[in-house]
């Protein structure tokens, strides 16, 4: 893929560290030269010095192949700025910006745009760890949804996923074995030792709690 990542903050240097270890083709954009200095010296993309919102430098930057623009810098106003030229202006296919401000994140999300705040998921990070430590909510977009690991216990070793699931409260989606991670179908016989992760419902964690024992 061919990215272009506008700020070169600890999340847009590790990110476009990440996505060159991959392969990936990576494009970061930073007014300030010294920013530069976070992709350390293996770090095999390009650099240019400027505003993600310039057209000139974007067209520079190759915007017009790109396969997605990041807008992640430390200010709110830049990334809605950059994020909307990128995807009205120059039709990239996938815009993604950062918000720290959560009150603004359905203003981006009106606009079309794909947002991560850190602000809402860290809170929410926490707020997981503190009453169940096992679920992670964040991982989905509505609060009303979560996912959860959870180790099986005697009771479910030798029935089917399909028995053991909750309809309309808990569907497992995912079954680790030593063996390997499985995708099961409603058929798969969960075994001794399988840890298995499903999608819950927020509201009924207790009652998911019981039923497969968690303490």
């Amino acid at each position: 893929m061919y990215v272009i990542i506008a700020g070169c903050g600890r999340v847009g240097s590790e990110l476009a560290k990440l996505l060159s270890r991959e392969g990936h083709n990576v494009v970061v954009i930073d007014k300030n030269q010294s920013a530069f200095n976070r992709l350390g010296g293996t770090f095999n993309g390009v650099t240019l010095l400027g505003n993600g919102f310039d057209l000139q430098l974007l067209k520079s930057a190759g915007i017009e192949k790109a396969d997605a623009f990041c807008a992640v810098t430390n200010g709110d106003n830049s990334n809605l700025v950059s994020a909307q030229v990128a995807k009205k202006i120059f039709n990239v296919p996938r815009v993604i910006a950062r918000v720290y401000d959560p009150r603004r994140a359905d203003l981006y999300k009106a606009l079309g745009l794909d947002v991560i705040s850190g602000t809402i998921l860290f809170a929410a990070m926490i707020r997981d760890k503190i009453t169940e430590s096992r679920f992670s909510s964040y991982l989905i977009e509505t609060g009303e949804l979560g996912v959860m690991e959870i180790d099986t216990k005697e009771k479910f070793h030798g029935k089917t996923v399909e028995s053991v699931n909750i309809p309309d409260e808990c569907l497992i989606t995912t079954v680790i074995r030593k063996k390997g991670v499985i995708l099961p179908r409603p058929s798969t016989v969960l075994e001794k030792n399988d840890i298995v992760v499903a999608v819950v419902k927020t509201a009924s964690l207790n009652k998911i709690r019981k039923y497969f024992e968690l303490s």
